[in-house]
């Protein structure tokens, strides 16, 4: 049975490989919490910064970062993920996400719209 939730974690799976995407996500597995869906994803076009970790949510915000190590970024990338399942919107200013993930920050993206008006 696949666990559905309104929250995901995307690791990229690729560049540094299955096993470094796996250890990423046994650690903030046990960080986070369980509302968060894991999903390994093949590539996220961020190969000059593996690993590349990105957070979804329902008309939130969506943030992709890059350089994440396992050991070094796992408090950072667990508070900002407590941060961004508790906001509204998702949206949050640099300097209100933890000190690591500041220039690790490779896009955010608006929520995304559910009608298209031309």
């Amino acid at each position: 049975m696949t666990k559905t939730s309104d929250h995901s974690i995307l690791i990229c799976s690729t560049c540094k490989g299955i096993g470094e995407a796996n250890k990423l996500r046994e650690a903030l597995a046990e960080r986070v919490s369980k509302r968060f869906v894991f999903r390994a994803i093949d590539c996220m076009a961020g190969c000059a910064r593996p690993i590349v970790v990105g957070l979804q949510g329902a008309g939130k915000t969506q943030y992709l970062f890059g350089e994440i190590n396992a050991e070094a970024d796992i408090e950072a990338v667990a508070c900002f993920a407590e941060q961004f399942l508790t906001s509204e919107t998702g949206w949050s200013k640099a300097s209100m996400r933890p000190k690591r993930l500041y220039n690790k920050t490779l896009a955010r993206l608006p929520s995304p719209r559910l009608e298209c008006k031309a």
